[in-house]
């Protein structure tokens, strides 16, 4: 008969490997939420969280080092360019969303990175991440003055 309950030998470590991906990726999700940019606290744990359960599945399932896990990688890296490309918007000339988008992939890599057992990876992603979210120059600084009249 076959065990109906699943396999639970595994659920500590695999708790240890979500609740990491949920929590490197939790202050990325408060900075979108308070910078108001669409995701924000829900989405970026539940990608971080979602991806790194695909990995410890497709480990659980078709082992550690089997070739197939490069499928599993092309599936989780398409899903949530798909999922960022939804908080990409254009208005006219202008584009919004774009480092949102990018955070969104970057939290399904930290939660794959995690997910293998790479917590370094993901560590150093997140802060990465972070880091230019934070410290960030508003646009209008960046972009130089336009040149005053000539002619008036």
């Amino acid at each position: 008969m076959p065990n109906l309950l699943g396999v639970w030998s595994d659920s500590p470590e695999h708790l240890v490997h979500l609740l990491v991906a949920f929590v490197l990726a939790l202050p990325i999700g408060w900075n979108r939420a308070r910078e108001e940019r669409g995701a924000g606290l829900r989405t970026f744990p539940l990608v971080a969280m979602a991806s790194c359960g695909f990995v410890q599945t497709a480990i659980s399932v078709l082992g550690a080092t089997a070739v197939t896990q490069a499928s599993v990688l092309q599936g989780i890296i398409t899903g949530v360019g798909f999922i960022g490309a939804g908080a990409i918007m254009r208005q006219g000339d202008q584009t919004t969303g774009n480092a949102t988008a990018a955070s969104i992939w970057t939290v399904g890599i930290i939660g794959a990175a995690v997910g293998f057992g790479y917590f370094d990876i993901g560590i150093i992603l997140a802060v990465a991440n972070l880091a230019v979210l934070k410290f960030r120059m508003p646009a209008a600084a960046r972009r130089p003055a336009p040149p005053e009249s000539l002619g008036t």
